[in-house]
């Protein structure tokens, strides 16, 4: 096994991890860290970030399926809506320069890790409540359902539509978009959450690796030891996802996206 495939494998496993243990963040690092680390450009990296989070995501999200906290009705319209449209931000990131690419991936780590930061600061009960009352997609009392109104409809497709697109561009499967989403647009519990979130990404991802494979733009020596580090990673990290979830975790996880971004932001100043 040569360096490569080595660094591969660690940084899928690391990706893995987070990913189990946020239902969020994994991806949206996965690609940073593949530009550091084997010197890819976005457009390189987001196809092998993509193939890594529709394998592990589905296996987080079978495992949490079976325990009955996947919401798969929302799941499969949320995914649906950004399956659309995917393709169409696949096509323009091979069509952009890579310093804007960096620079536009780096504005939404900033943007996700900001949000995170002061998200799990102000985490309380009384906040969850307020926001869940007003929330547009409830939760039926009588049968555990979520009841589907017009603006809940909306809602659910204004998040597909947007993990959708970025998914597509960046390469990351849009956890960082659904998970808040779904957090202010419903009434569920945050295992549901993440669990249901498992699920869209992996089903948005898929559609994404069909179309990078259409057009050629896996890279598959470093994309197949780096997916088996991230499905390594994934089910390690679930052992401890429900111990470790919390304010302290999420606050941890904005800090290493905030420096990963500026780095980005570095990176691309010093090549200017």
């Amino acid at each position: 096994m040569d360096a490569t495939s080595l660094i591969s494998i660690l940084l899928g496993s690391f990706t893995g991890i987070v990913l189990a243990l946020t239902g969020a963040g994994g991806t949206i690092i996965a690609v940073p860290l593949l530009m550091f680390s084997l010197d890819l450009t976005v457009a390189q990296a987001a196809p092998i970030s993509l193939l890594a989070v529709s394998l592990s995501g589905a296996i987080g999200a079978w495992l949490a399926f079976r325990q009955k906290r996947v919401r798969y009705r929302a799941a499969t319209f949320i995914a649906l809506i950004g399956a659309l449209i995917s393709p169409a931000g696949i096509w323009l990131a091979q069509h952009l320069p890579d310093i804007s690419l960096t620079l536009l991936f780096a504005g939404v780590l900033l943007f996700v890790a900001q949000h995170m930061f002061r998200q799990s600061m102000h985490e309380g009960k009384s906040e969850m409540s307020t926001q869940h009352s007003a929330s547009p997609c409830q939760i039926d009392e009588a049968s555990g359902r979520l009841i589907w109104t017009i603006p809940c409809f909306r809602a659910l497709a204004l998040s597909g539509t947007t993990a959708g697109f970025l998914s597509g561009l960046l390469g990351v499967g849009g956890g960082f978009v659904i998970v808040p989403a779904l957090r202010k647009i419903t009434n569920l519990p945050i295992l549901s959450i993440m669990a249901t979130s498992l699920a869209i990404t992996a089903l948005i991802a898929t559609t994404g690796v069909i179309s990078a494979i259409i057009i050629g733009a896996m890279q598959w020596p470093i994309a197949l030891f780096f997916c088996t580090g991230t499905i390594a990673g994934m089910l390690l990290g679930r052992m401890f996802a429900e111990r470790l979830a919390g304010p302290r975790l999420q606050q941890g996880f904005a800090i290493l996206a905030g420096g990963i971004a500026a780095g980005m932001i570095t990176k691309v100043i010093w090549a200017i």
